[in-house]
């Protein structure tokens, strides 16, 4: 089992946040590391409700904001609905990830975390007129 740090970056490389999960299996399929990383932040946010998510993907009823997504009223948020709209949002190109610096194709990819325990989300910006 290993320790993975999900970090959020910049298409430039920039670190905007990280967090450690424990325990996670030495190999997975990218689609149960996405799963794993959603559920691990709702888990996080539901532990301490407020109007401000810095999720992966945005919440139904949720504004963008500066570092995250603002909700319009404090409520729990559903993992599993987060989880499938991130699935979604990977096979859109909405955000790709990279293991050990690898950029992996396709949710059903398996990684070896064995060899590298960090794993980032870099979320694409579509292009003003693109």
């Amino acid at each position: 089992m290993a320790t993975v740090t999900f970090r959020d970056e910049t298409a430039t490389g920039k670190s905007l946040r990280s967090f450690d999960v424990p325990d996670v299996p030495d190999s997975i399929t990218v689609r149960d590391l996405v799963r794993l990383r959603v559920r691990e932040e709702v888990a996080r946010h539901n532990a301490a409700p407020s109007t401000h998510y810095t999720g992966l993907v945005r919440p139904e009823d949720a504004d963008p904001d500066g570092s995250g997504y603002r909700l319009r009223s404090v409520r729990r948020l559903e993992w599993e609905a987060q989880a499938d709209v991130a699935c979604r949002a990977f096979e859109r190109n909405g955000f790709f990830v990279l293991v050990a610096d690898r950029q992996v194709e396709s949710l059903d990819d398996v990684v070896d975390l064995t060899a590298a325990s960090d794993v980032a989300f870099v979320k694409l910006v579509p292009l003003v007129g693109g």
